[in-house]
């Protein structure tokens, strides 16, 4: 969302929940330091493959490992992504394109920050989140021009959606309210 508020000025107010600022640092963040050659490794045999004509690599989207590969290498990942496969999405499989991952590492919504403005925003960072930390949501807010208001919430990145649903909600849906209808 933050790349459409800056570059499309329909839109007229941006509600970015749970960001992901740095796909670069999240991954650095997420993968072991002495893993990250033997991704790039399989990053490059896929492309290979993919230029070959042969089927996309694929890897798990969790596992219960987190020293085991998989797009999102956290317990609490791997949790909510099992519990809710297995309570409200009975066909979701768990796998993702290799290429897709690789794709995370190169993706940098957070250079469009300051050029949202005059569009309202709205960050939403959960204080306690792994998967697209708060340490780097907080000092991107900064590069923000107003208008603009950062709300943390407490919690990890999944308590937006389950716990912390109403305090998310709440915010964006005032947020909204404040800035689309007045």
């Amino acid at each position: 969302m933050l790349v459409v508020g800056a570059i499309d000025r329909r839109v007229r107010c941006v509600v970015s929940q749970v960001p992901l600022i740095s796909g670069h640092d999240n991954v650095r963040a997420l993968v072991r330091s002495d893993f990250l050659a033997g991704f790039r490794a399989q990053f490059d045999e896929d492309r290979r493959a993919r230029f070959a004509g042969k089927e996309p690599a694929m890897v798990p989207v969790v596992d219960e490992d987190p020293l085991a590969p998989s797009a999102l290498p956290t317990p609490d990942s791997f949790a909510w992504f099992t519990q809710t496969h297995e309570e409200r999405a009975p066909s979701w499989r768990n796998e993702v394109t290799l290429r897709s991952v690789e794709m995370l590492g190169e993706y940098e919504p957070g250079v469009y920050l300051p050029w949202i403005s005059p569009t309202p925003l709205l960050l939403v960072v959960a204080r306690g989140d792994h998967l697209t930390p708060a340490e780097f949501a907080i000092p991107a807010f900064e590069r923000a021009c107003e208008p603009k208001k950062l709300e943390i919430l407490p919690g990890g990145h999944f308590d937006a959606y389950t716990e912390g649903f109403d305090l998310a909600a709440g915010a964006a849906t005032d947020w909204f309210t404040d800035h689309l209808l007045h």
